[in-house]
């Protein structure tokens, strides 16, 4: 350890005395060191009274000599090896002194050094104490020391201090932090007085392990017993299990205590209320907030860039984006990231490729696998599948099997089989251990109707013993989280749930809905088919949702698994029926779809009849999986043939009309003239604009 001498610099806090002093003057003397000790702002004004404490023969008092210690290792100001020379020269340590040099190393981010003392206090016969363990415990968390960390849980016992709710509180904290969540959760069961710290300590505990429905359960269970206030810590916890599981209503009421309990709101709480309703599928809100910064840093327009992403908005991530340099924020290897994704989601590939050159050469970042994998799922999702293959084969990084599995997904989405056998062959080389891998094979040749290959990849599985993870979806109703999965009989509540399925499935009849079989990928008859589409867990969730909430009121499904085509088509229909917003987001997925029961209705009312003009309603980039829905539903109603003269514009690119609701005519477009058309379109004007954000709709333009 570095010693520092004391140096005898210009006199700043005290004046000369006479030395002659009595014990009465010397405990004065004492006491004003004290108070000069409390006083001091730096390390210049602590070495001075350090000096003084030496010429009155004081240092050798160990309680004046503590405070110094104290005010040099735990002070912003301090130095840690200022207190190191201090605590060398003392003949005989106490408890004290040894749990200042704990912190003050822990303070230090010098964990090891923390351990050190520790065992040189046990070498030297000095008791430890209750306030010894707590900064103890950081330490062996800090630097990954589990072992060391359970012998100090042994020493604890022998010390009979495992009842002490500050240590039992940082033990929580410790097995948390290592993922032995059963270690926490067997300390926090043994305590007879709970703080909230220690319900803190037990959620942050959860949350580390993504174990997002416990960390709800318990947040319940404190909540239920009306004692406690929960901290800032608490709450954001709270918030990234509400973000997890996509439970909107409890992360509002979550945003209310932190705006009732704390008045000033930082920027990381802040960020992660973004995070959770533009997750939660309230971009609108998120992007509020995100306005309403009073300072954003590079994480709160990552957050914002990868949330709009997620909504399909590719070119406001881009405008946001842009905004982040104007600020003069350098951006970073994540950030890129969510910009990459962004322009993925949208389908910019021109813009995409434009943002992976800059990062490169304009900003000097080394672009990572994640970089590259958000390139091939870029140009996957355009339908440039063998462009993607070669840049795979190019590309000076090895690549890994997310990056193999994400062009394997874009094979079965445009069905080419032959590539897809070729990518499926790669991840296979690489000893992936994802059954999902052989599923999506298995589906593709399934869609073939390749049953002998279907049967060899399912045996494959069998003997590696690989097993197909559940699909499941995510409900919240009346502030609780509900999950089903598919042919789920297990609620209490199943019945209901399936009559009001089958009613469900009488009223789309009327609408033209017919079950699309072929994405039950089983070598069955079509009924058989067509029941295990009825039982969709996606279905099954709206369904308990219709039951349970209010007309109007809006339905938030969050799911592990991508939804299959059918459960895509299905829940439009039921939207426009029940005229419901049903907003759903994959877990893993990480894109949000919408279905805005206004708007669809609006635009068929403009297909009403085969003498009308035809229209074709396109939102562009910020939502173009909703014109394709309506695209669909135009062909599944047979209003439009194969007319060359049908009208088809693309605005898409003019930099004035850009996101904006585009109305397209058809070949009658001179017969609108007169007609009660623009009633329609002001209609849909009014519905549409408070449905989107302001700088996502403009206005309706008309060919």
């Amino acid at each position: 350890m570095i010693r520092t001498p004391v140096l005898n610099k210009t006199h700043l806090l005290l004046s000369t005395k006479d030395p002659k002093l009595t014990e009465f003057d010397l405990r004065l003397k004492e006491q004003e060191c004290l108070s000069l000790l409390k006083r001091c702002k730096s390390m210049e004004e602590l070495k001075q009274v350090h000096v003084q404490i030496l010429k009155f023969g004081l240092f050798w008092d160990s309680f004046c000599a503590s405070n110094l210690v104290a005010s040099c290792a735990l002070s912003d100001w301090g130095s840690m090896d200022y207190a190191c020379s201090i605590f060398r020269q003392l003949k005989e340590p106490g408890t004290f002194v040894f749990n200042t040099m704990i912190r003050g190393h822990v303070k230090d981010a010098s964990f090891e050094e923390a351990l050190l003392v520790y065992y040189e206090m046990i070498e030297r016969g000095i008791e430890a104490d209750n306030f010894t363990y707590p900064a103890l415990l950081k330490a062996c968390a800090r630097s990954l020391a589990l072992e060391e960390g359970m012998q100090i849980h042994g020493h604890i016992f022998k010390l009979g201090l495992e009842d002490d709710v500050f240590v039992q509180n940082s033990l929580i904290s410790m097995y948390g932090k290592f993922g032995e969540v059963k270690h926490s959760c067997a300390v926090f069961e043994q305590m007879d007085q709970k703080t909230v710290a220690s319900w803190s300590a037990i959620i942050g505990a959860h949350a580390s392990l993504g174990l997002w429905c416990e960390c709800l359960m318990l947040f319940g269970d404190m909540s239920s017993e009306e004692l406690w206030r929960a901290e800032e810590s608490t709450l954001v916890s709270v918030l990234s299990a509400c973000t997890h599981l996509g439970a909107l209503d409890l992360g509002r009421c979550t945003h209310g205590s932190l705006l009732r309990n704390i008045s000033g709101l930082n920027v990381i709480v802040q960020t992660s209320l973004i995070d959770m309703y533009v997750k939660c599928g309230c971009l609108e809100k998120g992007w509020r907030l995100f306005q309403n910064m009073a300072k954003k840093n590079q994480l709160s327009y990552t957050v914002m860039i990868s949330g709009l992403a997620m909504h399909g908005h590719g070119r406001e991530a881009l405008r946001v984006f842009s905004e982040m340099l104007e600020e003069g924020l350098v951006p970073d290897d994540v950030v890129y990231v969510g910009v990459l994704s962004a322009c993925s989601h949208a389908g910019l590939v021109n813009e995409g490729l434009q943002c992976f050159n800059s990062m490169k050469f304009e900003h000097g970042i080394e672009p990572t696998v994640r970089h590259y994998g958000c390139l091939v799922d870029l140009m996957g999702r355009a339908g440039l599948l063998n462009e993607a293959y070669k840049l795979i084969n190019s590309m000076p990084i090895k690549p890994n099997d997310v990056m193999w599995r994400s062009l394997l997904s874009a094979c079965k989405v445009h069905h080419n089989l032959e590539l897809g056998e070729i990518v499926a062959k790669n991840i296979f080389q690489l000893n992936s251990r994802n059954p999902s891998d052989y599923l999506v094979l298995s589906n593709m040749y399934a869609r073939a109707q390749r049953w002998e290959d279907v049967a060899r990849i399912r045996k494959e599985m069998v003997r590696k013993g690989f097993k197909q993870t559940p699909g499941f979806s995510l409900v919240e109703v009346k502030r609780k989280v509900y999950k089903f999965v598919s042919q789920d009989t297990s609620h209490p509540q199943c019945d209901d749930i399936y009559e009001m399925i089958h009613q469900m499935e009488w009223q789309l009849k009327f609408e033209g809905y017919s079950p699309d079989t072929s994405h039950v990928l089983l070598d069955v008859d079509e009924e058989e088919k067509r029941q295990r589409l009825k039982a969709h867990s996606q279905k099954l969730a709206i369904a308990f949702a219709l039951i349970h909430t209010s007309q109007g009121s809006p339905i938030r499904i969050a799911r592990n698994l991508r939804m299959c085509n059918d459960c895509h088509t299905y829940t439009k229909y039921i939207s426009i029926i029940y005229e419901r917003e049903i907003t759903y987001h994959t877990r893993y997925q990480e894109q949000m779809s919408h279905w805005p029961e206004q708007a669809v209705n609006i635009i068929m009312k403009w297909l009403t009849g085969r003498n009308s003009s035809l229209v074709v309603a396109d939102f562009g980039s910020g939502d173009a999986r909703l014109a394709k829905n309506v695209k669909n539903k135009v062909f599944s109603l047979d209003l439009v043939t194969n007319d060359p003269s049908v009208i088809v514009c693309d605005m898409s690119n003019r930099p004035s009309l850009f996101n904006e609701i585009f109305v397209l005519i058809g070949r009658h477009r001179r017969s609108l003239i007169g007609t009660n058309y623009p009633n329609y379109l002001k209609e849909a004007h009014r519905v549409l604009k408070p449905w989107f954000a302001p700088h996502f709709v403009k206005h309706l333009h008309i060919m």
